[in-house]
């Protein structure tokens, strides 16, 4: 039982204002595994003024002495590897080899890659008579989901920390206990009290008192796209600055020109750019368009790979491909979707909307596959944030890309083609943050982030340590 009563504000755990719990739900068991203290807008006053004390020092802190300090998180993370690994798949449901290459190796990785950001950044330049000089941008609040948890908050916390910013996190409510673990390691590695504090509670509450706060000077916020235009709101009144990265309906799309052998590979590769951590991932690929004279052969495909490969079992014990999803709500919302998909005429290939009978306990979905899908069904519409990929078919590459542009959103994207060239300008076109071509490997040096209703700002690399920056310009 992870049972956390105090907050981490100011350098020390301390006491919450009020006197709430918000328990924390083994996905896999249905059990409670944890709790957390259900913070009130009293404790995010005191840790934003705890912040907003600490940033001028923190600020005149050479950059390559914050980036040592980022450092230590990474190395404090890869120490704690299989404890995090342990508790992020009971928190989220991601099987649990899977949770230490993942939901704890991707943070340790992306810390590690800021002291080299650091290291090369243009910090001043000149510019005719003036020196350009880049400074933090102050405190900042960062609001952070609960599917890849430590992940995010290490994306926001890592490169604000290099910026010279200060921090007031609030973790998702749903999987907060790695956030506390984070704040250990931040602890032990003496990092300046102040600079970083941990607020647990709930978005009405803690989040929006964030959002809304005269003396946060920024919001990072990861979620949903409908919170994210709240955030907004309620930062406008104080004209802050807002970094979003919000929800995805990508499209994977397989040109004509894949041979025989190639168009299986991709089409066995493209349940798992669906299926990654049950589908509970933002940049998922879930709308598949093949070519309309090859779509029966490569759902045939996709039938056998779900079917043969993608198992469910206990996270906890890594006994299957898919873990849970993360509570009952999510599993009864994607349940929804998929009885949404059966009623608006698209053929249902495997899965289903019904519990798997051989789980009784656990968010436990089916992993659902869909063909001759439409993109105006509400499956290629909507995001559903579990294991359902919806096959599309289309008859040239130009409707393909404009099915793929067909969205509200603008988040992610895959293209493969025989020829990497024409792969390559077909991705050009997608308005999309990110184009995977031919399974490019996922990189922690580039950018992240969405066009359209995905959000603004970029995450990771050299752009997500600008996201933390003011310009000013000094005339001589």
């Amino acid at each position: 039982m992870h049972e956390h009563r105090q907050l981490y504000i100011d350098g020390a755990w301390v006491d919450p204002a009020g006197s709430g719990t918000i328990e924390v739900i083994n996905a896999s068991t249905e059990e409670v595994m944890g709790a957390v203290p259900d913070g009130t807008p009293a404790d995010v006053d005191r840790a934003v003024a705890a912040a907003k004390a600490a940033f001028d020092g923190w600020a005149s802190t050479s950059p390559s002495d914050r980036a040592k300090f980022v450092q230590g998180i990474s190395d404090g993370i890869a120490a704690r590897n299989s404890d995090l690994a342990a508790l992020m798949a009971g928190e989220v449901g991601m099987p649990i080899k899977l949770a230490g290459l993942i939901q704890a190796g991707l943070p340790q990785a992306v810390s590690a890659s800021y002291p080299q950001i650091v290291d090369g950044f243009p910090w001043e330049e000149e510019v005719g008579n003036s020196l350009v000089v880049r400074e933090p941008v102050g405190v900042v609040g960062a609001i952070t989901p609960w599917n890849y948890p430590l992940h995010q908050i290490v994306a926001k916390v890592a490169a604000a920390l290099c910026a010279g910013c200060t921090i007031v996190l609030k973790p998702s409510e749903v999987a907060p206990l790695n956030a506390f673990v984070l704040a250990e390691i931040i602890d032990e590695i003496g990092l300046p009290a102040g600079v970083f504090n941990l607020v647990t509670g709930t978005g009405p509450v803690v989040g929006e008192a964030i959002a809304a706060h005269p003396d946060v000077d920024m919001v990072s916020f990861t979620g949903s796209t409908r919170a994210g235009k709240r955030v907004t709101e309620l930062a406008a009144g104080t004209v802050k600055r807002v970094a979003l990265e919000l929800g995805g309906k990508s499209a994977n799309i397989l040109l004509p020109s894949l041979d025989e052998e190639t168009m299986e590979t991709a089409a066995r590769s493209a349940v798992s750019s669906a299926y990654l951590n049950s589908g509970q991932t933002c940049s998922a690929l879930t709308r598949l368009l093949v070519p309309a004279d090859r779509h029966d052969a490569v759902v045939d495909v996709i039938r056998d790979e779900v079917e043969s490969v993608y198992t469910l079992g206990d996270a906890n014990e890594g006994a299957g491909r898919l873990g849970p999803l993360i509570s009952d709500v999510q599993s009864e919302r994607v349940r929804g979707y998929i009885a949404k998909g059966i009623e608006e005429g698209a053929t249902l290939v495997t899965g289903g909307a019904e519990a798997p009978d051989d789980l009784p306990v656990g968010y436990y979905v089916k992993p659902t596959v869909f063909a001759d899908v439409s993109n105006d069904m509400t499956i290629a519409r909507e995001e559903i944030f579990g294991p359902v990929l919806s096959v599309l078919p289309y008859d040239t590459v130009d409707d393909a890309v404009r099915i793929a542009n067909d969205t509200p959103y603008g988040l992610s994207g895959g293209v493969w083609g025989e020829d990497r060239a024409e792969a390559e300008a077909v991705a050009r076109r997608l308005r999309t943050g990110q184009v995977s071509v031919n399974n490019g490997s996922y990189n922690t040096l580039a950018p992240f982030g969405g066009y359209k209703q995905s959000g603004n700002g970029r995450e990771y690399g050299r752009q997500g340590l600008e996201e933390f920056l003011e310009t000013k310009s000094i005339q001589r």
